[in-house]
This record gives C-alpha cells, sequence and structure tokens, in this order.
C-alpha cells in the first residue's frame, strides 16, 4: 500500500459538487490532483470561470487543480482514483478508464445508491468494471458546500484493508474535516444509500405540512428499515447507529440542501415526479435507489413499508396522503421487536 508521504497525484472522476469540492480539499492539503469531468463543455466553462457554477456556486477552484475531459496517458501517473460519479452513470463512465490505471492503484468511492438492474453497491461496480483495485468508501453526512466553506464536518473511510482505510483516514484529514475508519462496507454502503429513500418521505412530510412529530417517527422508523435490511445483508448492527446510519440520515432529512428531500417536498406540494427531475440539474439518487431498495427487501424477504410506500408514491401515482394513512392504519406492534 503506497503510504501518505510518497503518495502525491490524485484523480477524480466526476466534477460534481462532492468532487469538485475534494479535489479543493485535497489540493489545499499539498496534493497534485486531476479533476475529471464527462461533459467537455461543461469541463471548459470551470476552466474559464474558476468555478463550478451548476454545482458549487459561489467557491473558486484554484488555478493549481487540473481539469480535464481528456482520459490520456497522464490520468496513469495518478496514485489515488476517487470515483465520484452518480450511480445510474457510474458504470458508463467507468468503462471509459478500463486499462487506464495502473493494476493495484487505489480506489475511493464517495458515491451513494445502489444500480438498479444488478441491485449492486458502487464498490462492487467498480470492482465489476475495472477489475482487481483495493477499494475504500468514504462516506458520511457531507453536503458539499458545507465542506467547501470549512464547516466542521465528520465522515467515514471503511474497507476490508484496514491499512487503506488509514491511509484513507490521513490522506482526507483536516482541522475541518474528521474522518473516522469502519470496517463494515456492506453496513456504511448500504446506510449512505437508503437514507435518500427516507429523505424523500421526510420532504413529503414537509410538503404537507406535517410537523416535527412527523419527522421525528420518519427518522427513527425509517432507521429500523434501514438496520432491517442492512443486517440481513451481513452488516453490523452498530454501523446503523453511527455517521452513515443514523448520521447521515438526519442530515438528509432536514437539511434544506438535500436534493431527495427537496423532491419529496415538492411531491407533498403536489407535483408529478417527472415534472420536479425535469428541473433539476443535480440527480436526486433516492429515486433511484427506491426502486433498488425495494427489490432488495424482497429479495431478502425483509419488512419496509416506509420504501414501499414511497415506491408507489414515486412510480405508480399514489397520493402521499394516502401512503400516511396506510403507514399510520398498520396493524399495532411493539417498538421493541428483531430488526430481521
Amino acid at each position: 500500500m503506497t503510504s501518505k508521504s510518497f503518495m502525491k497525484k490524485i484523480t477524480v472522476i466526476g466534477n460534481g459538487g462532492w468532487g469538485t469540492t475534494l479535489a479543493i480539499l485535497l489540493h489545499k492539503k499539498g496534493y497534485a490532483v486531476t479533476l475529471w469531468g464527462a461533459d467537455a463543455s461543461y469541463v471548459n466553462c470551470l476552466l474559464e470561470k474558476k468555478e463550478n457554477v451548476k454545482f458549487l456556486k459561489g467557491i473558486p477552484i484554484p488555478e493549481g487543480i487540473s481539469i480535464t475531459s481528456d482520459i490520456s496517458n497522464k490520468l496513469m501517473d495518478a496514485e489515488l482514483i476517487i470515483s465520484a460519479t452518480p450511480t445510474p452513470y457510474l458504470r458508463s463512465v467507468l468503462t471509459k478508464f478500463k486499462g487506464i490505471f495502473v493494476h493495484g492503484i487505489p480506489i475511493v468511492s464517495v458515491t451513494k445508491g445502489i444500480e438498479n438492474d444488478t441491485l449492486m453497491r458502487p464498490s462492487a461496480i467498480i470492482t465489476n468494471v475495472l477489475g482487481d483495485h483495493p477499494i475504500s468508501l468514504l462516506l458520511g453526512p457531507s453536503h458539499a458546500q458545507e465542506v467547501a466553506r470549512g464547516l466542521p464536518t465528520t465522515v467515514v473511510a471503511s474497507s476490508i484493508d484496514g491499512n487503506l482505510a488509514r491511509l484513507v483516514q490521513e490522506v482526507f484529514s483536516t482541522e475541518r474535516f474528521r474522518v473516522y475508519t469502519n470496517p463494515d462496507m456492506v453496513g456504511v454502503e448500504l446506510g449512505a444509500a437508503m437514507k435518500n429513500v427516507i429523505a424523500i418521505a421526510a420532504g413529503i412530510c414537509d410538503g404537507l405540512k406535517f410537523g416535527d412529530n412527523s419527522k421525528a417517527a420518519l427518522i427513527s422508523r425509517g432507521l429500523v428499515e434501514i438496520s432491517r435490511l442492512g443486517i440481513a445483508m451481513g452488516s453490523q448492527r452498530s454501523t446503523f447507529s453511527g455517521l452513515t446510519g443514523l448520521g447521515d440520515l438526519i442530515t438528509t432529512c432536514i437539511s434544506p440542501y438535500g436534493r431527495n428531500r427537496w423532491v419529496g417536498e415538492q411531491i407533498g406540494k403536489g407535483k408529478k415526479l417527472q415534472e420536479i427531475l425535469e428541473k433539476m440539474e443535480q440527480i436526486a439518487e433516492g429515486v433511484w435507489t427506491t426502486k433498488s431498495v425495494l427489490a432488495l427487501s424482497h429479495k431478502f424477504k425483509v419488512e419496509m413499508p416506509i420504501t414501499k410506500e414511497i415506491y408507489n408514491v414515486l412510480f405508480t401515482d399514489k397520493n402521499p396522503l394516502e401512503a400516511v394513512s396506510n403507514l399510520m392504519m398498520r396493524a399495532p406492534k411493539s417498538e421493541i421487536e428483531e430488526l430481521i
């Protein structure tokens, strides 16, 4: 494993808000950073304005960051790769890089989602497309705007290789960006993905003008659903009380920055999903993750009533108030129950 002292060149695949933020953070720490984007015209916009006006407005991009849409031999010099492409586009983007990177170069995935057709997590997609690279996750409650502005943030580095997780922890840590480690990759990745589904439900509550009681109930029971499925898939229960479980869930359900919460809020106000998505410049991962999570709940025979109702609201045009009534009128249960 390459040590931080010898690691200098880092490539970020994906020039959205989070990829740009991490590029800036690492550049400030002294790394030689290349920020790659798929859209050549938008890359030219970044080069011209030195600002990601679409995804990270108001944050200047330092001159020292290399910005490109080319896939050339100079990318082969990277000693660490950051994969920051949204899940629906991840496979097609990574396919462009097959054979580019030196075998064994570590890859850090910061993507939150679950692929619809395969039900693969982003780390599995990376391995499936690029082959056998050491992989770490870097996930947690981390809005790009807040990190870019230097507001205190805490995330998790997760890998089955403890040395890689500690390397990622060292590479990314700053006085305002604290990184913990957790070996439970499945739980960390699932929690970070599934919270977006619950965030859509939280937004619906906001759009319907429900109160704090409703939001508290939703977050609490949403965490139960996330934990149920995660444990059924081999995760550790304790992971879901941590940063990529409860922490990420709280942030996404209450934040005005949250795209998924915003989608739900618009639905609660009576707008249709297609109309909402057509007006968005960024992707709301939770919309597509809802399909995958419902499929996983069937595969692992896990009860997930909130996810089921959100799926019906999104994809079968179910009235949100009817979905809430169905959840509230389910058969009475004890709160203290087995998660699986």
